[in-house]
């Protein structure tokens, strides 16, 4: 193991990190690509390779020139790339500078300096931000995540003589536009192709692939694991198991609970009531009552809709009486969150509605069984066998997403469970007993 500046540990570098980090060499066979693709499962050793070999790369052969790197967001860039690549360069000839309120990035090279400009592809306005640039390459993490039309407008801007493309991602579905679009094609566009598997990363341990291989089944381990573009189908938590999913008691010590709803007035409205606790990879959660009214079901002939004002009134029942409850809420429902705002409660929050990203953390929690529910939750135990995927609108538009039909309940699920997993601090501790109804 080698040692270098800021206490950044790496092992030798596999082969196919070694083929990335040389394949624009001079003498290599694919010296004169247009671009390389690195895909595969996750932890897999491609963004450290990628990143390292494109600032050698822009080094080498360029000067005053400028570059972008681009993520998802500006903030998973820097923590996903720029962080790494600043400890790997600081035990190297470079000299690395970072204007952070530029998102510029300047580094120096045996009297050789460039410019690395930081850009988020998060959504279709984010093209307007490359516009206008003049690039001499650009590397895309997590490509798959980000619009076409981004990527598109970024690759344009390549027109500097000697430019090239450097592209990374994780598997998602077979329809998806960059595997058909770019990885089906790259022969055809001079791409090189590289794909990675967990056993290409040499810092891993056979624990910690065992750990990995542990957390996902079905298509999560199809994409995450084995590295395949992988079609999702069927249903979505095939690995939910009565016997192991579903307790009577919170089996574990609360330190926080919350409320998570997916809002409908003639569509069903459902509340979920959480207790958790742990951080990161050891929160646990515990769902021990919901609420569930379906606006579509009459009574005596008269629509059961309600309006704003009564769900906040149930919302109080159901929180015992408590206003400071975090309440977790689909972020399309405004009208709700105005309501519940106005009401009184204080720490009313929109949902981060990233709906793949979070059904594959509830799938993790139930397949490692840190995601239980109560017998009490009948409605959403009884939707979870009927939450299925979407596989026209898969083939039809390249994304996946559920059936949506007998979702709402599960929708509910995955608000809580991802929220509380990626923002979790935002949850003010105000842990009450079940007894508080």
């Amino acid at each position: 193991m080698s040692k270098i500046k800021g206490g950044f540990r790496f092992a030798p570098f596999s082969p196919k990190q070694l083929k990335i980090l040389g394949w624009w060499l001079d003498g290599s066979s694919s010296a004169d690509f247009d671009g390389v693709i690195a895909d595969g499962a996750i932890r897999s050793g491609k963004t450290l390779s990628m990143s390292l070999s494109f600032v050698m790369w822009a080094t080498q052969n360029f000067s005053g020139a400028n570059f972008a790197l681009c993520g998802k967001t500006v903030t998973s860039l820097r923590r996903n790339v720029i962080s790494p690549l600043e400890q790997m360069l600081s035990s190297l000839p470079y000299s690395f500078s970072d204007r952070r309120t530029d998102n510029l990035i300047t580094v120096s090279y045996r009297g050789r300096e460039n410019y690395f400009y930081l850009f988020g592809g998060k959504d279709e306005a984010s093209r307007d931000l490359i516009q206008g640039i003049t690039l001499a390459g650009v590397l895309f993490d997590e490509v798959a995540l980000m619009p076409e039309s981004f990527v598109n407008q970024a690759t344009a801007r390549c027109s500097v003589e000697g430019a090239k493309w450097w592209f990374n991602c994780n598997p998602e579905g077979p329809y998806h536009w960059f595997k058909t679009g770019w990885i089906d094609r790259a022969s055809e566009r001079r791409l090189l192709y590289v794909h990675f598997l967990m056993t290409d990363n040499l810092t891993l341990s056979q624990r910690t692939l065992d750990r990995y291989r542990c957390m996902y089944t079905g298509v999560f381990a199809r994409r995450f694991i084995l590295g395949e573009w992988s079609a999702a189908d069927g249903v979505i938590y095939s690995m939910f198991d009565d016997s192991k999913n579903v307790a009577e008691d919170i089996p574990f010590s609360p330190e926080r609970d919350f409320v998570a709803v997916d809002y409908g007035t003639f569509n069903p409205c459902v509340f979920l009531h959480f207790f958790a606790a742990g951080t990161g990879d050891n929160i646990s959660h515990y769902v021990d009552r919901e609420y569930f009214h379906d606006g579509r079901c009459s009574q005596n002939g008269v629509p059961a809709q309600k309006d704003d004002g009564q769900y906040s009134s149930d919302m109080l029942a159901f929180t015992g009486g408590r206003r400071d409850v975090p309440i977790i809420i689909d972020p399309s429902a405004s009208s709700f969150i105005t309501r519940l705002r106005h009401d009184g409660f204080t720490n009313v929050i929109p949902a981060k509605n990233s709906v793949a990203k979070g059904i594959s953390v509830v799938s993790s929690q139930l397949v490692r069984e840190r995601l239980l529910l109560s017998p009490e939750c009948v409605h959403t135990l009884g939707e979870i066998p009927s939450y299925v995927w979407d596989s026209k609108y898969a083939a039809s538009c390249g994304e996946d997403r559920p059936l949506k039909e007998n979702d709402h309940c599960c929708d509910a699920l995955r608000y809580g469970v991802y929220f509380d997993f990626v923002s979790h601090p935002a949850l003010r501790p105000s842990v009450k007993s079940r007894g508080t109804r």
